[in-house]
């Protein structure tokens, strides 16, 4: 068995798995609109044409877990970067691994976001499917869509743990 305590999320911890998206991830900050907004501008590096691929943008509804949580399985995606970022104030755990052809489950690390902060899964990082904490959660993601099949899964053959 393994247990995994989740560890804040920031832009150094998570790089080696893809982007955190969040204010203090902007390159720049430009002011727009007579000065009635703030634009925080490039989070995250979307990479989304491989096989022909489109930026898709969609709306996901996910159920929060209890803890500690097991996590049964771990997913990838081969011909694109897949960006999660919450609509509420919902902290979510994230539980990655880097990218490979074969996960290496001793490799996975495990954050959590403050709510106010997404992540941007780099092209074939391994993840977790969402794990809201608190109550249910939505999320806006940004993906790859084509004609191809861009998610392979692989169930865990050790039990995962996770925990705060």
């Amino acid at each position: 068995m393994i247990e995994l305590t989740a560890k804040p999320l920031t832009a150094q911890a998570f790089s080696a798995f893809g982007d955190v998206v969040d204010i203090e991830s902007a390159s720049k900050t430009f002011s727009m609109n007579y000065d009635m907004a703030t634009r925080y501008y490039d989070l995250a590096d979307i990479d989304v044409n491989d096989n022909g691929g489109n930026t898709c943008i969609s709306l996901v509804k996910s159920k929060a877990v209890k803890l500690p949580f097991e996590a049964t399985m771990m997913e990838y995606h081969p011909f694109g970067s897949q960006l999660f970022h919450p609509l509420g104030n919902i902290p979510f755990l994230i539980l990655v691994a880097p990218p490979a052809e074969k996960l290496d489950i001793d490799k996975l690390e495990l954050f959590i976001s403050n709510g106010r902060q997404g992540v941007n899964y780099r092209k074939g990082a391994w993840h977790h499917y969402l794990i809201p904490l608190q109550e249910d959660s939505d999320f806006i993601v940004v993906d790859h869509i084509a004609d191809d099949d861009n998610c392979v899964e692989t169930e865990l053959d050790t039990k995962v743990v996770l925990k705060l």
